[in-house]
């Protein structure tokens, strides 16, 4: 399924497509698309976890971020840290104490706003594990041009003129700011112009999830 819309800034979101259950092994798995940027995402869990990393009171999340080429780096260590402390915000992981959840994202292609991207998809994999969460989440990248305007889901040509770049995690219930991962210079107004047009991009993208998930359960009922 695939869907295009504008955020209040003139600026456009690109084409989204999104697959569940794509892969036989995780307990749930996803592929999402943003123009040209992919990123797989496959769930494990809950399963038992090491006694060194045993939490009495809840479950343990692991992330990892596999980069297309190449070993990972800092960058996907700093993409690793906000995807899982979006999820850990979202899960409901008191309903699974001593246990653990694992989330794996394998980049396929990055075009640019692949922090979001990321998101993105490990809230569509959770989704199709079925595992407990008081709300969802979404990622949206926002990048400020030499001139001062809001790119919303820049391209990778987009992000590299640009003089900041931003990813925003907003939840679906009262579209707060979950995290946050700033890059560049910029004002504390453009910071908040940003969280503003996110909040409105972040409708579209949680429209599209909506979409996609009736879609998919009206062929299978």
């Amino acid at each position: 399924m695939e869907v295009r819309a504008a955020s209040s800034s003139g600026a456009t979101l690109r084409k989204f497509c999104c697959e569940q259950s794509i892969l036989s092994r995780p307990d749930g798995s996803a592929s999402f698309t943003q123009g040209d940027t992919s990123v797989m995402a496959g769930v494990y869990g809950p399963v038992e976890v090491k006694v060194s990393k045993e939490i009495y009171d809840r479950a343990t999340l692991e992330v990892v971020v596999h980069c297309k080429v190449g070993l990972s780096s800092v960058r996907e260590r700093a993409q690793e840290q906000c995807v899982r402390e979006t999820c850990e915000a979202s899960l409901l992981s008191s309903l699974h104490p001593r246990s653990s959840f694992s989330v794996f994202l394998q980049v396929l292609h990055d075009a640019g706003s692949l922090s979001s991207c990321l998101l993105n998809a490990a809230c569509m994999a959770l989704m199709d594990a079925g595992l407990p969460m008081s709300f969802l989440f979404c990622g949206v990248t926002c990048a400020i041009d030499k001139e001062g305007q809001i790119i919303t889901d820049p391209t990778t040509a987009q992000e590299k003129q640009s003089r900041a770049l931003m990813t925003f995690a907003i939840d679906s219930v009262k579209r707060r700011v979950m995290m946050s991962s700033t890059k560049g210079s910029f004002s504390v107004h453009e910071y908040h112009q940003c969280i503003a047009v996110s909040q409105k991009a972040s409708e579209k993208i949680f429209n599209f999830y909506r979409d996609s998930v009736r879609r998919r359960y009206s062929k299978t009922l």
